[in-house]
């Protein structure tokens, strides 16, 4: 398999056995969940890509990942409250692959909806939609750029939880701008970004700077995941 089909069938793998704990359910799903997932993917990289380092939102650190070109960034569940509460479907599985601290291939699984979105296949992005941007947001904790981009653009809110699910929701058509401020970590974007780059959207940070992997603290705070005809727009309307 190349790194392409690496993240895709993995991330695939890590969703249907979620699935099945999902059906089982039980009071420690959540703990449950990020367990069995990041065991699953870390045993799967190991077996697949044993020389490459690994950096997990559910594993200790290795800083040995700093000295190496080749690091798989994946959470093995993106969106632990949003799977915990069946029938939700805005959760996520996030499987990618950084070269020197760009993300070179990537998955990102929605497996309460059966996809698997991924760099060996970019999708398509969905075509434009007439009227003010949609702006996908946390259903519990806006980010403080939400209302920036609701004063500038008149943006319209649409509410749902995990990053990954928010960033493919771009690509898919169901909003126009994905802006996150706040606190993230390398693990919550890295796949969502390599997917929707590849798609043609606009990535970068809320800034406009580049995003960078790999790095010795992983916390990487804000995002801009847009359609790329309103990327000037909201960058300006970021910078106030």
């Amino acid at each position: 398999m190349d790194d392409h089909a690496v993240a895709a069938t993995l991330a695939e793998e890590a969703g249907a056995l979620l699935l099945e704990l999902r059906l089982l359910g039980g009071d420690d799903l959540k703990d449950e969940g990020d367990r069995r997932s990041n065991e699953h993917l870390l045993a799967r990289l190991a077996e697949v890509r044993p020389n490459d380092a690994v950096l997990s939102e559910e594993s200790v650190d290795d800083k040995a990942r700093l000295e190496t070109s080749r690091v798989w960034i994946i959470d093995p569940v993106d969106g632990t409250r949003e799977f915990s509460e069946p029938p939700r479907t805005d959760w996520a599985v996030h499987v990618a692959l950084t070269k020197d601290g760009q993300p070179v291939a990537g998955a990102v699984a929605l497996p309460g909806l059966d996809l698997v979105l991924h760099t060996g296949k970019p999708p398509k992005l969905a075509d434009a939609v007439g009227g003010p941007p949609r702006l996908a947001v946390s259903r519990t904790r806006p980010p403080e750029c939400t209302q920036l981009l609701v004063d500038a653009l008149g943006a319209r809110l649409v509410e749902m939880g995990s990053a990954g699910a928010k960033a493919m929701a771009v690509v898919r058509g169901e909003v126009d701008v994905y802006a996150h401020s706040g606190g993230q970590y390398e693990w919550d974007s890295c796949a969502p970004v390599a997917v929707a780059k590849a798609a043609g959207c606009h990535v970068s940070r809320l800034d406009g700077s580049p995003l960078r992997y790999n790095e010795p603290n992983p916390y990487l705070p804000d995002l801009l995941i847009c359609r790329p005809e309103l990327a000037k727009s909201v960058l300006e309307a970021l910078r106030g």
